[in-house]
C-alpha cells in the first residue's frame, strides 16, 4: 500500500493505492486562500500541514489500515510556492507566497532591464517571471523578521520538515526555484548572489524516486520515498516516460508537458525547461540516492483555460455549472467568427505577456450565451495547440498522441475538438488522479516496493478521441484564433504602462 499526499492551490488530497494501482482510501479537505492586496497571494502553512495530516489519516481509515500497514508516502505539491520557517523553533514567519502572487513583478523587470533574463534562462531553463520561487524568497528576507534564522523551501520540503524532521525537497521542486542548476543539478552560487538567498537556507535536492525520511506520525516507521511538483508527477503518472510523449492537466489551468529525454534541452522560444523527475540509482535500498538517472521535459503553462468557464459562471452569470457548456457548444453548428482570448491574468506560454487583457471578437446582435460557451471552451484547445506546436518545434519530436486528465476530460465536445485540432488522438486514462497516482508511483519504486515496468502497466485507457475534423477546416479555425490573439497582444504591445502589482 502507498499513500499518496497531494497538496493542491485550493485543497489538500490523499488517495491509499494497492498494488495494483487502485485507490482504496480517499481524503480531501480545503483550505483558506489569502490576498493582502491586489496581485498577492497567500496559505497559511500551518493550515496546509494539518488539513494534509488530516486527509492522511482520513485516506488511511478510509482504506480500513495503519502506518504499519503502508510501504512508503508519496508527496506532490503546488510548485513554486514558498515557506520561511525559523531554523531553531520550525515555525512558519510568515504565511506561504503563493505560485499566483505577482509581488516580484517589478523586481523581475528590474533584472531584464539589467541583462540577466539570459542567465536564468541559461541556468534553470525558465524565463524571468515572478510566477517562479525566487523573488518570493527575495521578498520574504526582505520584509519578515527573523528572516536571517529562516530556512526556505517549496510545499513538498516544508511538509518533509514537519513528517520528517529533514529539510530535503526533490529535483522538480528544485528546478522551479529560478535558483537551480538544472543542468548540473546543485543551487546555483551566481543566481542565488543576484536574489540575495544564502544556498544554506535551502533544502538539499534529491532525486524524485528516492528516501527523504521516515514518519511514526500514523504508527511504526514509514518512509518518504517520492517527492514531484504536481505537473511532473502527473506526467509521470500518464506513463509519459519516453521522449516525444506528452500530456496536458486541464484545470485552473492548463500545463502541458513533453518528455524531453535525458539530455537538458533547449526550451526554444516561449517554453519553460524543467527537470522531469529523477530516480535515485540505489532507489529501494534505503540509501540516500545521491546517484540519479534524470529525465528533462518542455513545459508550457497557459494560465487560463478552465478558470475562463469559471468566469463564464461567477463573473457573468451566463451559466450555473461548467458541464452546461458541453451542450451549450454542440448547439451551434459552427462558432460564427466568435473567439475568445482568455488573458484573464495575462498571457503564458508560448507568449509571455503578462500585461495582456483579455479579448472577445466577432459579436453580433445573434450572438448568445451558446457562443460564450463554446468560445471558452474553443479558447482551451487553441492554447493547448500553440504549446505543443511550440513543444515540437523545439524538441524536433511530432506529437503522436496527447494524454489528457484534469476536470475538463468530463467534457466529451471539447475532447473531441482537441483531437480534430491537433489532428491525433486524445487519450484519457482509467487512473483519473493521475498526479497523485505518480507520486505514488515515484514512492513505490524510490522504496523497492514497485518496479518502473510494474506501474507502466498499471496505466491504461478509459477514451481516446479519434481526430475527424478535416485538416483545412481545423487550419482555418486555428488561423482565425491567432488573428484574434494577434489583436490582444497588439493592445497589450501599444498600452502605456504596465499595470501596477
Amino acid at each position: 500500500m502507498i499513500l499518496a499526499i497531494d497538496q493542491g492551490t485550493t485543497g489538500s488530497t490523499a488517495l491509499v493505492f494497492n498494488d495494483e494501482g487502485r485507490i482504496c482510501g480517499r481524503g480531501y479537505a480545503e483550505f483558506r486562500q489569502h490576498f493582502p492586496k491586489p496581485g498577492w497571494v497567500e496559505h497559511d502553512a500551518e493550515e496546509i500541514w494539518e488539513t494534509s495530516w488530516g486527509v492522511a489519516a482520513r485516506a488511511l481509515a478510509g482504506a480500513g489500515i495503519s502506518g504499519p500497514d503502508l510501504d512508503a508516502i508519496g508527496i506532490t505539491n503546488q510548485r513554486e510556492t514558498v515557506v520561511a520557517w525559523d531554523r531553531e523553533t520550525g515555525k512558519p514567519l510568515h504565511h506561504a507566497l503563493v505560485w499566483q502572487d505577482r509581488r516580484g513583478a517589478a523586481r523581475c523587470d528590474e533584472l531584464k532591464a539589467v541583462g540577466l533574463e539570459g542567465l536564468v534562462r541559461e541556468r534553470t531553463g525558465l524565463v524571468l517571471d515572478p510566477y517562479f520561487s525566487a523573488t518570493k524568497i527575495e521578498w520574504l528576507r526582505q520584509n519578515v523578521e527573523g528572516a536571517d534564522r529562516a530556512v526556505f523551501g517549496t510545499i513538498d520540503s516544508w511538509l518533509v520538515h514537519r513528517m520528517c524532521g529533514e529539510h530535503l525537497t526533490d529535483l522538480t521542486n528544485a528546478s522551479r526555484t529560478m535558483l537551480f542548476d538544472t543542468g548540473r543539478l546543485q543551487w546555483d552560487p551566481e543566481l542565488c548572489e543576484v536574489f540575495g538567498t544564502d544556498p544554506a537556507s535551502l533544502p538539499e535536492a534529491r532525486p524524485s524516486a528516492g528516501m527523504f525520511g521516515t514518519t511514526s506520525g500514523f504508527g511504526g516507521e514509514v518512509p518518504v520515498a517520492g517527492i514531484a511538483g504536481d505537473q511532473q508527477a502527473a506526467l509521470f503518472g500518464q506513463m509519459c516516460h519516453e521522449p516525444g510523449m506528452a500530456k496536458n492537466t486541464y484545470g485552473t489551468g492548463s500545463f502541458v508537458l513533453l518528455n524531453a529525454g535525458d539530455e537538458k534541452p533547449d526550451p526554444g522560444e516561449g517554453l519553460l525547461g524543467t527537470i522531469a523527475w529523477g530516480i535515485g540509482n540505489g532507489a529501494g535500498s534505503g540509501a540516500e540516492n545521491k546517484e540519479v538517472s534524470v529525465e528533462y521535459a518542455l513545459e508550457a503553462s497557459v494560465f487560463v483555460t478552465g478558470s475562463a468557464v469559471q468566469w463564464l459562471r461567477d463573473g457573468l452569470g451566463i451559466i450555473k455549472d461548467a458541464s452546461e457548456t458541453e451542450a451549450l457548444a454542440a448547439s451551434l453548428d459552427s462558432n460564427d467568427g466568435v473567439y475568445f482570448v482568455p488573458a484573464l491574468t495575462g498571457l503564458g506560454s508560448p507568449w509571455w505577456d503578462p500585461y495582456a487583457r483579455g479579448t472577445i471578437v466577432g459579436l453580433t446582435r445573434g450572438t448568445g450565451r451558446a457562443h460564450f460557451a463554446r468560445a471558452a471552451l474553443e479558447a482551451i484547445a487553441y492554447q493547448t495547440v500553440d504549446a505543443v506546436r511550440a513543444q515540437e518545434s523545439a524538441s524536433g519530436e511530432k506529437l503522436e498522441a496527447l494524454r489528457a486528465d484534469g476536470g475538463a476530460v468530463a467534457n466529451k465536445w471539447l475532447m473531441q475538438f482537441q483531437a480534430d485540432l491537433l489532428g491525433v488522438p486524445v487519450e484519457i486514462p482509467e487512473i483519473s488522479e493521475t498526479t497523485a497516482f505518480g507520486a505514488a508511483c515515484l514512492a513505490g519504486i524510490g522504496s523497492g516496493s514497485w518496479t518502473v515496468e510494474q506501474v507502466r502497466g498499471m496505466w491504461k485507457p478509459t477514451a481516446r478521441y479519434e481526430p475527424k475534423m478535416n485538416r483545412d477546416e481545423a487550419e482555418s479555425l486555428l488561423n482565425d484564433w491567432h488573428r484574434a490573439l494577434e489583436s490582444t497582444l497588439t493592445a497589450s504591445r501599444a498600452g502605456s504602462d504596465p499595470p501596477s502589482q
